[in-house]
C-alpha cells in the first residue's frame, strides 16, 4: 500500500512538474464549481473545519493517538513521541517537496480564506491525513467499543479537511490528491519503522506486556 501510494505520488508530481504547475482539467472544473457554490454559512463552516488541519490541533491529536496506543505509561510516552515525530518529520519532508516543485496556487481572487506558500502537495491535507492515520491505527490497536464508528468519523475528518482546501479555492484538487498520497506513503514508512523498533505497540493488549496480567485482576474486581 505504501509503495503504491509512493508510486502514485511520484507520478502525479511528475505530471505537475511537466505541466509547469498548470492546473489539470479536473482542477479547473472543481475550482469553478466551488466558486459558484459558496453561501456564507457554508464558507464559515468550511473555514472552521479547515482550521482543524493546521497549527496545534493535529499535534495534540497525534499525541493523543500515542497515548491511546500505549498500554503502560512508558509505552504511552514512547508512542506519543513516535506519533509526533512521524507528523513533524512528515511535515519537514513535505515542505522540501513543496519548494522543490514550486507550484503556484489558484488565482488569489478565487480564495475564500487566507493562504501562503506553494501549492503542491497541500499542507492541510497532508497533516490531517497523517493525523487521521495515526488515530485510526491507535483505535484499531486498542479495539474500544464503537471503534468502527470512531474510525469512520476520523477517516471522514481526514478526507474532509483536504476537500475544504479546494472548496475555499486555495488549492487545486491535484494538490489534495498529492497530499493524500504523500501522507499514505509517509505513514506506511513510519508504521514499518514503528513495528521494528516499538513492536510492543503492535501486539494485542494481553501479549508482550508484563504488566497486563497483573492489571487484569483489579479491573475484574472493580
Amino acid at each position: 500500500m505504501g509503495l503504491a501510494a509512493l508510486a502514485g505520488f511520484a507520478l502525479l508530481a511528475g505530471i505537475v512538474t511537466a505541466r509547469n504547475g498548470s492546473p489539470l482539467p479536473v482542477d479547473s472544473t472543481l475550482l469553478s464549481w466551488a466558486v459558484g457554490h459558496r453561501p456564507a454559512t457554508a464558507v464559515t463552516a468550511t473555514r472552521r473545519l479547515t482550521d482543524t488541519g493546521t497549527d496545534a490541533i493535529p499535534y495534540v491529536l497525534a499525541a493523543m493517538a500515542g497515548v491511546i496506543a500505549g498500554r503502560t505509561k512508558r509505552q504511552k510516552v514512547l508512542a506519543a513521541a513516535a506519533s509526533l515525530l512521524c507528523l513533524g518529520a512528515g511535515q519537514l519532508l513535505r515542505r522540501a517537496v513543496l519548494y522543490l516543485i514550486g507550484r503556484a496556487r489558484p488565482p488569489a481572487g478565487e480564495w475564500a480564506t487566507h493562504a501562503s506558500g506553494w501549492s503542491f502537495p497541500s499542507g492541510h491535507t497532508t497533516t490531517a491525513a497523517i493525523t487521521a492515520a495515526l488515530l485510526i491505527t491507535a483505535v484499531l490497536l486498542r479495539s474500544p467499543p464503537g471503534r468502527f464508528l470512531i474510525v469512520m468519523l476520523v477517516g471522514c475528518w481526514g478526507v474532509a479537511v483536504g476537500l475544504t482546501r479546494v472548496y475555499l479555492g486555495v488549492h487545486w484538487f491535484s494538490d489534495v490528491i498529492g497530499g493524500w498520497l504523500f501522507a499514505l506513503a509517509w505513514y506506511a514508512a513510519c508504521a514499518v519503522v514503528t513495528a521494528r523498533w516499538l513492536p510492543m505497540l503492535t501486539t494485542p493488549a494481553h501479549q508482550g506486556d508484563p504488566d497486563a496480567g497483573h492489571d487484569a485482576v483489579p479491573r475484574a474486581n472493580s
